[in-house]
């Protein structure tokens, strides 16, 4: 067995991809600097991210899928699933060996956990667009806390972008620490030292705009008023807005 240790991103996991038909090696096994243990019976090998290699191995795979696939494979390596991400590696080296008809095998354990993954991180993607709820500093700033089960934040970034395209905004995942921040301009990575980390997830040092204040207040005041106790359905409302994500939500 050869650990390929990568860097974590996404271009180097592609890198060990390219260097995997490079090398020629056959059983590989993907792992991160951190995840990686040394053993006397295996061989570990870097892998340097390298953009021109793993462009090359998308522009290979665009030209065996549609878009929508090939983004998949991004997906899924997003959800930081160990088991997934090595399938992945794997569906890949398999596809461009075998061709595209692996990934209509079902009857492979890979494809399937591939798949069921896939749409976890859907799942995931569509209900961080639903509940994300920013809040106004009085610099004008708009932020949002997050941390969502898989790494989503740039699977849902261009959504607010577009939406909010005439406000600058931050999102950050506290659970990955790192941040997407709008500028009006461009969106940029921000990465918080540890104390700004806590003081943004607990906002003890963020002044609120007045008019925050209020709305946060006038929209407390509606969904009170327009809840009807008697239909109350707490198993059918816990089915649509689970409960992990009622801290995202100021009626909550």
């Amino acid at each position: 067995m050869v650990y390929y240790i990568y860097d974590g991103s996404y271009i180097g996991f592609l890198t060990a991809v390219f260097d995997c038909f490079d090398l020629k090696d056959k059983a590989v096994k993907v792992v991160t600097k951190e995840q990686y243990s040394p053993s006397f019976f295996d061989e570990g090998f870097e892998i340097i991210s390298d953009s021109v290699k793993a462009k090359r191995v998308l522009n290979g795979l665009n030209k065996k899928l549609k878009k929508a696939q090939v983004n998949d494979f991004y997906c899924v390596f997003l959800s930081e699933d160990l088991q997934a991400v090595q399938y992945t590696f794997d569906l890949i080296c398999e596809l461009f060996r075998q061709g595209a008809d692996i990934l209509e095998n079902y009857g492979d354990e890979k494809v399937v956990y591939f798949a069921k993954t896939l749409k976890s991180v859907g799942r995931e993607k569509h209900r961080m667009k639903a509940f994300v709820r920013f809040k106004k500093a009085t610099d004008g700033m708009y932020f949002a806390i997050i941390d969502p089960d898989f790494n989503v934040l740039p699977l849902i970034f261009r959504f607010f972008k577009n939406r909010y395209a005439d406000q600058r905004w931050l999102i950050y995942d506290v659970k990955r620490n790192y941040g997407l921040m709008y500028t009006l301009q461009q969106i940029v990575e921000v990465k918080l030292l540890p104390l700004e980390k806590q003081a943004l997830a607990t906002t003890e040092v963020i002044a609120f705009d007045e008019d925050e204040v209020y709305y946060q207040n006038l929209w407390k005041q509606y969904y009170q008023s327009t809840n009807i106790e008697a239909r109350r359905n707490m198993k059918l409302h816990l089915q649509y807005v689970p409960k992990r994500y009622w801290k995202y939500l100021v009626e909550k």
